[in-house]
């Protein structure tokens, strides 16, 4: 696995992480614990060792999952996780901030966190600035290393970025999301702000795998989320109509070099762009763990297929994005 660092102040990552989401078992449906034991386990065989979940992922069935593993695997994994939705949108405050810390830390049988991220807190939190006095002082009691933020906006994350001491941002970021290209990425690379990136297969549709008649479960948020009814729509197909993102994607399938798939593409086409630390794509089994991992092993793109794949968003597809961006 190739390393990179999170940003200027982090630690050393490999540049493909785990999104640990689906362990949680409710907003990407069931997942039994022997699956998620065998994900976690191939994903760190396979040289990932950069964990990212949340204190609201099955209501920290993930954290525990993951504390399970970690018992007896963790040697040289990091650990990052959010906190902050639990009590959206107005629970704001340094005693919850520090509750859930210490409850995230219990959960996943740690002494401290080697990350802790806010979770698309509102960017009216963010521009009062007190939720980060509270992150400092959890890191000068010990409890949490490094902080950093997960946001759903350019704007909120250029709030964050005043912060000298912020180390991260968590962004949406893949061939169907590039805005952040313009302003977001050169000013955390100026920074050295390191950028970690989620739905970097926007929800599976740069899987290339899905059609009209893929269904998803009742439980799955692609069914129950695909137009923002509980949480922001951009968290779901990136914020693309399903319809639509499966056009966008069947009109992908021409630019796929010979002898790799869409997801592949995707997933290096962001690894080749230098402000981004880590990608953490999901995997529901060990296969697709292994899979992504293998994305380390592949040479950068062409610049012809990124010019086309810039063209391809600029002409094709930011107009479909809904929500926050």
């Amino acid at each position: 696995m190739n390393t990179r660092t999170l940003g200027r102040n982090g630690c050393t990552i490999g540049e493909i992480g785990l999104g640990c989401w689906q362990l949680g078992g409710s907003e990407f449906g069931p997942l039994d614990e022997t699956t998620a034991h065998e994900i976690l386990f191939e994903a760190k065989n396979n040289g990932i060792n950069f964990f990212d979940t949340a204190n609201v992922y099955g209501a920290g069935r993930s954290e525990s999952l993951i504390g399970a593993f970690l018992k007896n695997h963790g040697t040289g994994i990091k650990v990052a996780s959010k906190t902050g939705r639990e009590v959206y949108p107005d629970g704001y405050s340094r005693e919850n901030l520090r509750k859930s810390t210490l409850e995230s830390i219990a959960r996943l049988g740690l002494q401290h966190l080697d990350l802790l991220q806010l979770h698309c807190v509102p960017h009216s939190v963010l521009l009062d600035g007190a939720i980060f006095d509270w992150l400092r002082e959890l890191k000068d009691e010990g409890l949490i290393r490094e902080f950093g933020a997960s946001v759903e906006s350019v704007e909120e994350g250029l709030t964050c970025l005043q912060h000298s001491d912020l180390v991260s941002l968590q962004v949406i970021f893949n061939p169907f999301r590039q805005k952040l290209i313009d302003e977001l990425f050169p000013r955390a690379e100026e920074l050295g702000v390191g950028i970690i990136v989620r739905l970097p297969l926007a929800s599976g549709l740069l899987s290339g795998k899905f059609t009209a008649q893929t269904v998803f479960g009742e439980d799955d948020h692609r069914n129950f989320n695909r137009d923002g009814a509980h949480f922001n729509v951009g968290e779901t197909f990136a914020g693309i109509p399903f319809k639509k993102g499966l056009e966008l994607a069947d009109h992908l399938r021409g630019l796929v070099p010979e002898g790799m798939t869409m997801a592949q593409m995707s997933q290096r086409w962001i690894l080749d762009f230098s402000a981004v630390s880590v990608i953490i794509p999901g995997a529901s089994s060990s296969a697709q763990a292994r899979e992504n991992a293998g994305v380390t092993k592949i040479p950068p793109l062409s610049s012809d297929l990124h010019l086309a794949l810039r063209q391809f968003y600029l002409e094709e597809v930011h107009q479909h994005i809904r929500g926050a961006y």
